[in-house]
């Protein structure tokens, strides 16, 4: 097989399995009552533009040619090293979808019943769903050999991460308060040790 078609099976195959982990979680959280909503309309800017570039610029790539005079030559090695942080993307999505709960949301919403998680990867980091999409964009970066499906992830759902990042720790904040402030203070907020 082509390792350009094994790319983009590979990506597809990731993107579905990200649809399938999220599923039912979503019909869980439907049922939830939300006490709390912000930025609605910024919210869906931000996340067309985290699914322009996660989803749609990549599907582009893949099923037509029109981006194939921005492909560049491709190894086994970055395959194997893209499906690999694929791989870890899609554990730590589903790990984090399962400890949240029903406190989970796609925009920003406090539920009448939400908690504040503290335990399993969230004793680690504030935003490990937020990882797991950099993990996404960045298994993208190394899994497509195209300079502009390749990064779409990463500006996509950087710009998502930068414009929402600030607004949901002040929701945390208003809900939690000092509880909040002592889980801020001894947490990283993506990457354990380091930010």
């Amino acid at each position: 097989m082509n390792l350009i078609v094994a790319a983009k099976i590979a990506w597809a195959v990731g993107v579905v399995s990200w649809w399938l982990i999220r599923r039912p979680f979503e019909r869980k959280v439907k049922r939830e009552r939300v006490v709390d909503a912000r930025d609605r309309v910024r919210e869906f800017v931000l996340l067309s533009i985290s699914t322009l570039g996660l989803g749609i610029t990549p599907l582009v790539w893949a099923v037509t040619k029109a981006l194939n005079f921005a492909n560049y030559p491709y190894s086994p090695v970055q395959f194997a090293l893209g499906v690999l942080v694929f791989l870890f993307s899609l554990w730590l999505f589903r790990r984090t979808h399962k400890d949240l709960g029903k406190n989970w949301s796609v925009t920003l919403e406090i539920k009448d019943t939400h908690k504040l998680i503290t335990e399993g990867v969230y004793r680690y980091v504030r935003h490990p769903m937020y990882t797991a999409f950099f993990l996404w964009a960045l298994a993208q970066l190394i899994l497509i050999p195209n300079w502009i499906a390749g990064p779409a992830g990463v500006i996509g759902f950087g710009t998502l991460f930068l414009f929402r990042i600030g607004r949901e720790e002040q929701m945390m904040l208003d809900t939690f308060g000092d509880e909040y402030r002592a889980y801020s203070a001894r947490t990283a907020r993506l990457i354990p040790g380091v930010f």
